[in-house]
């Protein structure tokens, strides 16, 4: 009877605690949605006033829609092209063993290790020799270098619980490797990519460091403005732009969820 209450006791008290770290890591994140719909020229909580001025103002000026919609560009062009290096980089790095695989998966892993910061000062010199600093090619290039190691780990857990077997029976019966991997290991990684396409489309979206050295004011992405507005003048625009995003990034989320089941009965 006395271990029981002590279990309860100690049961309230980390559901008590776990809450209480949920509600100080979402609140200030969920409190922006609110205050964007208050009136021009305020931001503040509770809003005085209830309206969508904030989001006319937003779709209405070209100085935040161009750079949303360049965001946009920028992390549809990186996510496609991290899905096409990074599904075949992910499924040879697991399935064949060659000389200096260690050496290659620590390089291709490398700008999760190394600070941003170095990334994106190296990212500069190197692509402003080439001409193509306060370009989107240059941009899309520099993100694709950042992001497809996130993109790799998800499709390399993929990858690894893929049966072996399946595969070999395949070639037994005479398919040639490139059949293999497009009618047998694709369809079974489809939610794996897809997962690990969200999660690139969002780093891309998200990212700032790299877009602030290599950014020009015609290829402008929205993280960027959002900095730059908070630095040199507070929109209120600013809290109709979060709120976005903030919904945005609830729906990826909840669509990877839902496809981690996807993924386990795939396999």
């Amino acid at each position: 009877m006395v271990v029981d209450r002590q279990e309860r006791r100690y049961g309230r008290l980390r559901n008590v605690i776990a809450f209480a770290v949920y509600a100080f890591i979402l609140v200030p994140t969920l409190i922006v949605i609110p205050i964007s719909f208050g009136g021009n020229g305020e931001l503040t909580f509770p809003p005085r006033v209830w309206s969508l001025e904030l989001y006319e103002q937003l779709f209405s000026s070209s100085s935040w829609m161009g750079p949303i919609l360049q965001s946009l560009k920028v992390a549809g062009l990186t996510m496609v092209v991290s899905i096409l290096i990074g599904v075949p980089a992910s499924y040879g790095l697991v399935r064949f063993d060659f000389p200096g695989k260690r050496l290659v998966m620590l390089l291709l892993m490398s700008p999760i290790l190394v600070p941003v910061i170095v990334i994106s000062l190296g990212l500069y010199l190197y692509l402003s020799r080439l001409h193509l600093v306060g370009t989107t090619a240059g941009l899309v290039a520099s993100h694709v270098a950042y992001v497809t190691p996130f993109m790799m780990m998800t499709v390399m857990a993929g990858v690894k619980k893929l049966d072996p077997a399946l595969e070999f029976a395949t070639t037994i019966m005479g398919a040639n490797r490139r059949t293999v991997f497009f009618k047998v290991v694709l369809p079974q990684l489809r939610p794996s990519i897809f997962a690990g396409a969200l999660f690139a489309f969002l780093v891309s979206f998200d990212e700032v460091v790299i877009a602030w050295f290599l950014t020009s004011p015609t290829t402008t992405t929205l993280p960027v403005k959002m900095y730059s507005s908070i630095q040199w003048d507070i929109s209120p625009v600013i809290a109709a732009v979060s709120a976005l995003l903030t919904v945005l990034s609830l729906v990826f989320c909840c669509v990877s969820v839902f496809l981690q089941p996807a993924a386990e009965s795939s396999h």
